[in-house]
């Protein structure tokens, strides 16, 4: 097996982070789908050997070939060596503002893919700056977002445009996705990195500017659009005969799809404009429910404000990384997309994207399992930067969560 240099390696991903509660659950997806001595070849990596052997143990016997790699996310030699045996590192070792500046040099360095979970605008924009044109001369693909932030919206986009044009002739002026319903917990890796954001915005204005420009995440020199800010307050959609609440992905999912259209070339028009929400629904319920929302989510933004608060609530209140729900959680969990797209003539085309398991572990692990398979496997047409999963492996990855993952992209009337 080769990578982007051309140079054989002793496997096709390795797994860094894989003590860690979603690592474990992204090793069991790839032991249960592709086996352990298949054609995919992976490996187990994190900084101790004994949990790592902690894990190989519990995925029982059929793992016992799996190889072992200590590596430490600050040893940059460690991490040079280990990213030098693989085609692809996969990590979920967050929050990656923290832990992810030296596996992505690393992977640069050694000609490496790399996908991870990161959902931190800034990071995700400071990576972009720092790698772009050494990724780009070296053929190395950086995917950011390979979980539930933000794959099935980015996806989900992609889809949607492509119905349109294959129906109509055309594409969408603009797409609105609302979420209907989900079952399931947030991460904590995802509190932690929110926790993380706010306290490093605090420090550094141009963080918060980052988090707040629609467009932060485009390449430089086009980081301007039709789009304003994701939505605040409580809205009432007529297209949707519903009121909605904001999203607290949004922030993070918008500007992902952006990039995506502005690395595909524009297709859409650069007049296209793309936004989230929640469903919340009809009548004065609809709208109390989306109001308690907004004050729920401004309390938590407040209170995370402040460094004592914020550490209250990071120590008795929220889900810690490494802490996720239980299996019958994460099985009876789901999540239900809805898709409202616009062409330009007025026509309107909806779609849904579902998934049979909690978004914040269950449908991740998988969503971020068949990226990095897809990377390793899958004949990409894209040159080396640092891309979306839309923007260098829509057609191939949709088939493959249709396929493997539990993932639905379909049309409604």
């Amino acid at each position: 097996m080769t990578t982007s240099t051309g140079t054989n390696r002793d496997y096709d991903i390795i797994v860094q982070g894989a003590t860690g509660f979603t690592g474990t659950l992204v090793a069991e997806y790839l032991l249960r789908k592709y086996g352990a001595d298949g054609d995919l070849k992976w490996a187990l990596a994190g900084r101790s050997k004994k949990r790592l052997q902690l894990v190989r143990d519990g995925l029982g016997l059929n793992a016992s070939t799996l190889d072992l790699i200590v590596a430490d996310s600050f040893d940059k030699d460690a991490l040079r060596k280990m990213t030098s045996r693989t085609c692809v590192v996969l990590t979920a070792v967050g929050p990656y503002a923290l832990y992810g500046d030296d596996l992505v040099a690393a992977c640069v360095e050694t000609g490496t893919h790399y996908c991870d979970l990161a959902g931190e605008v800034h990071w995700i924009q400071k990576m972009i700056d720092t790698h772009q044109e050494q990724a780009s001369q070296k053929g190395v693909k950086i995917v950011h977002c390979c979980g539930f932030d933000s794959v099935p919206m980015d996806i989900g986009v992609w889809f949607l445009q492509d119905a349109a044009y294959e129906k109509y002739g055309a594409y969408c002026k603009s797409i609105s996705m609302m979420v209907k319903a989900t079952k399931g917990t947030v991460s904590g890796g995802t509190l932690a990195s929110m926790m993380n954001i706010i306290k490093e915005s605090q420090k550094d204005r141009t963080i918060a500017r980052a988090l707040i420009q629609p467009y932060s995440l485009n390449p430089e020199g086009e980081r301007e659009g039709p789009d304003t800010r994701d939505q605040q307050k409580v809205v009432y959609r007529a297209d949707a005969k519903t009121w909605t609440a904001p999203f607290v992905m949004a922030g993070v999912n918008t500007k992902v799809v952006r990039r995506s259209h502005a690395l595909a070339g524009y297709p859409y028009g650069r007049e296209f404009r793309y936004d989230e929400s929640v469903v919340t629904g009809r009548g004065i319920s609809g709208w109390l429910k989306g109001a308690v929302m907004v004050v729920s989510l401004g309390a938590l933004m407040f209170f995370a404000s402040f460094t004592a608060t914020r550490n209250l609530l990071q120590r008795f209140v929220l889900a810690k990384p490494g802490e996720g729900p239980d299996r019958a959680l994460q099985k009876n969990g789901f999540f239900n997309l809805m898709q409202i797209g616009k062409l330009p003539d007025g026509t309107v085309i909806r779609g849904r994207i579902t998934g049979d398991q909690d978004p914040g572990y269950g449908s991740t692990s998988k969503m971020l399992s068949e990226c990095a398979v897809c990377l390793a496997k899958d004949d990409l047409d894209a040159e080396g930067g640092v891309w979306t999963p839309a923007s260098v492996m829509a057609k191939p990855l949709i088939k493959r969560l249709r396929e493997n993952a539990g993932l639905t992209f379909d049309l409604r009337d």
